[in-house]
């Protein structure tokens, strides 16, 4: 069942990339503020892949239609400004749930190809080798990533912001980086997180929400998530608080 899942995903992220790769949506759609021309290309690209295989989709940029047993997050590109301004990273982030449990996902980078995909209970790979977190435990020799400007520094070795938050999150799964967090007033929706979320758990690592919501909703509302490769990590980033 879910290997039929899994392929209708690779199916909708190698489609969308043929929709990148054409090169003709560039610029704002002026439909609603920084959304862009290939978000919308690629949205109805994902509709259609996804509605003809008999799953509702709650997307990013078309909110909820269809129906079906299986319910699907999908962002069709996060990061569009990294895209449309040429910054190579940027991805196509679909998250299957039945009912409220996460059972599916993947996360494609739209720039290199490279494709991270997780069923519930059967491990995280990235093009098809397994990957596993890392194991640091020690914040000071961290390598961290935020979604937003943190307004203090906690101590890290190094520090990133890479701007496509599901992919930063597969960072996390796949041990290139320790940790990714919202920072100073930043949030995120369920699209942007939720197919990372299934990877990092099935990765080894942990996620929390620093306000103590659920992070698995397909409701449109905005969540603090923290992704870490261990639990003292996680720890350690709970007990700082408000970036």
């Amino acid at each position: 069942m879910t290997e039929t899942l899994l392929g209708t995903l690779r199916a909708c992220a190698h489609e969308i990339s043929e929709v990148v790769k054409s090169g003709r949506h560039e610029g704002f759609s002026g439909l609603r503020a920084s959304q862009y021309h290939l978000d919308v290309a690629a949205d109805e690209v994902a509709l259609r892949v996804l509605h003809g295989a008999g799953y509702q989709v709650v997307s990013e940029e078309s909110g909820v239609s269809g129906s079906g047993e299986f319910t699907v997050v999908v962002d069709p590109i996060d990061g569009s400004t990294n895209c449309d301004h040429g910054v190579p990273f940027f991805a196509t982030s679909l998250a299957v749930l039945r009912e409220n449990e996460l059972v599916a996902a993947l996360v494609m980078n739209q720039a290199t190809g490279t494709i991270y995909e997780a069923e519930k209970g059967s491990g995280a790979y990235r093009d098809g080798l397994v990957i596993s977190s890392s194991d640091e435990r020690d914040f000071n020799k961290s390598i961290v990533s935020f979604s937003g400007l943190p307004a203090r520094h906690l101590g890290w070795a190094q520090y990133r912001s890479l701007g496509a938050a599901s992919l930063e999150i597969c960072l996390v799964a796949d041990g290139s980086i320790d940790v990714f967090s919202v920072a100073h007033k930043s949030t995120l929706n369920p699209w942007d997180y939720l197919g990372g979320l299934l990877l990092v758990q099935e990765a080894g690592a942990v996620a929390t929400e620093y306000d103590g919501e659920s992070l698995v909703t397909t409701e449109r509302v905005r969540r603090r998530p923290v992704f870490a490769a261990t639990s003292d990590l996680l720890t350690f980033m709970q007990q700082a608080g408000s970036l």
